[in-house]
């Protein structure tokens, strides 16, 4: 009989974290092992969590970034949430071949809707018809949502993502992990524990505050290590990328505007970004960008623009997508890579009383790209503002939480391009040391769980 594995993503770590500050992930490395692990482009969620499942490039499994324009729609969606958008199959699928009763939990991890695995559990808000948002999350199958509410409280999904994001989500998830490992008794468990994320982004990859966000990561991953061990489970620990620091971002649409090649449309809530009227946009994912052009003369126009612009380190243009794994028909026309120490701001207009209302909100879907300023309160009355909504969202009044900054200068740290060292990339841990080697790759993992599972 094969043991279960239990697949933790710890994202942001690297293996220069593993010291002092980790000692359940120390512990785990040094009774089995741990190893550098190479990465994919970009180097953000979506895509590395796809590769890693999948053993594939985007340009065959198709998540291209944390979101893209669907041109069927006219319209960007970022964070979407079904696995029919992978177009490769997981290694579950393949393991299934040989063993059709195996069972599988996605706890937290990405692509949890219209899922085949057989648990799922995500962050779902409950959004109101007067325009209101309240903490929830999907299970599946139902009664397993019923089991970890009964035992484990609310979700603190405001804890998940924005200005308060902190430790309480990640510590929530791994407190419910065993309740549903136990309630699924899954063949393949896989854990996400986001919170080294947070700060890494806020205030930069070193500094006063790592060493606390190592300690406050490390007990979380502890819970779900002891809960695996517990089990007879492999523990398989993995990250998707590190973070670098940073100090300015590139406006990549400002520029395209300027230019006259992104239109914008205009009403009450301000100038909201017009991809079907444009001749060329970009959807910014941290550091890459996807650029979309109606046709080959707005693609060599934006090529140009984008190239000279401070902050960019290239533009890869048609096939020249392939050297990076991106040339996928999601991608867009030409993929831009930013310098060292900068990342893609998505704005796009060009006076801020013109933006449009979501700007300063926590809005990661109406957002035409990512935008990292959500983890800050706006320093001049931002939190104010926070407390002003709240108060109209508890009298039942709508309202409009635009507490977040517009300046990109408060972001100290980001990711999507490849490691400057090993070091500070992705790692793999494995408490099984027959999965030891020097180097492991992404695309590796999907090929040895398959392994594992099927014996």
């Amino acid at each position: 009989m094969t043991k279960p594995i239990v697949l933790i993503d710890c994202v942001g770590l690297t293996p220069a974290h593993l010291g002092s500050d980790t000692p359940n992930l120390s512990r785990l490395a040094s009774d089995g092992f741990s190893a550098p692990m190479t990465g994919v482009v970009p180097a953000v969620t979506t895509t590395a969590q796809t590769s890693l499942l999948t053993g594939k490039l985007p340009q065959e499994h198709g998540i291209v970034a944390n979101g893209w324009y669907f041109r069927e729609l006219g319209e960007v969606w970022l964070w979407r949430q079904s696995q029919k958008l992978v177009q490769a199959p997981s290694c579950w699928e393949i393991a299934r071949k040989s063993k059709p009763d195996l069972k599988v939990l996605k706890h937290f991890w990405w692509y949890a809707m219209n899922t085949d695995v057989t648990a799922t559990v995500t962050p779902r808000p409950v959004y109101f018809q007067n325009g209101a948002k309240a903490p929830d999350f999907y299970a599946w199958p139902p009664e397993l949502k019923q089991t970890l509410s009964a035992k484990h409280g609310e979700f603190p999904l405001f804890q998940f993502w924005g200005p308060t994001a902190a430790i309480g989500s990640t510590r929530w998830i791994a407190e419910t992990f065993a309740t549903a490992f136990d309630a699924v008794k899954p063949d393949l468990a896989m854990c996400y524990l986001p919170h080294l994320d947070y700060d890494l982004q806020r205030f930069g990859p070193t500094g006063p505050h790592l060493s606390q966000n190592l300690r406050d990561l490390d007990a979380a991953a502890g819970i779900v290590i002891d809960a695996a061990k517990a089990r007879g489970a492999t523990v398989v620990v993995v990250s998707e990328y590190g973070i670098e620091k940073t100090d300015r971002a590139v406006f990549i649409n400002r520029a395209l505007r300027t230019a006259g090649l992104l239109a914008v449309t205009t009403n009450a809530a301000g100038e909201l970004l017009d991809p079907g009227a444009s001749r060329a946009f970009a959807v910014c994912d941290h550091q890459l960008a996807h650029v979309y052009c109606r046709d080959q003369q707005a693609t060599a126009e934006a090529a140009a623009i984008i190239a000279d612009l401070d902050g960019v380190a290239r533009v890869y243009a048609g096939r020249e997508r392939a050297e990076i794994g991106l040339d996928h028909p999601r991608s867009g026309e030409l993929v831009a890579l930013s310098d060292r120490g900068t990342w893609f701001a998505y704005d796009y207009w060009l006076d801020d009383a013109l933006k449009p209302d979501f700007a300063q909100c926590v809005e990661i879907h109406k957002k035409p790209g990512y935008d990292p300023r959500e983890l800050f309160f706006e320093p001049n009355g931002g939190k104010f503002r926070a407390a002003k909504a709240l108060l109209k969202k508890k009298l039942g009044f709508r309202y409009l939480m635009d507490a977040v900054p517009l300046d990109t200068s408060l972001v100290k740290g980001s990711h999507g391009r490849p490691p400057a060292r090993p070091e500070d990339g992705p790692v793999l841990i494995c408490s099984d040391k027959d999965w030891a080697k020097p180097q492991w790759s992404m695309l590796d993992v999907c090929p040895q769980v398959v392994k594992s599972l099927i014996g």
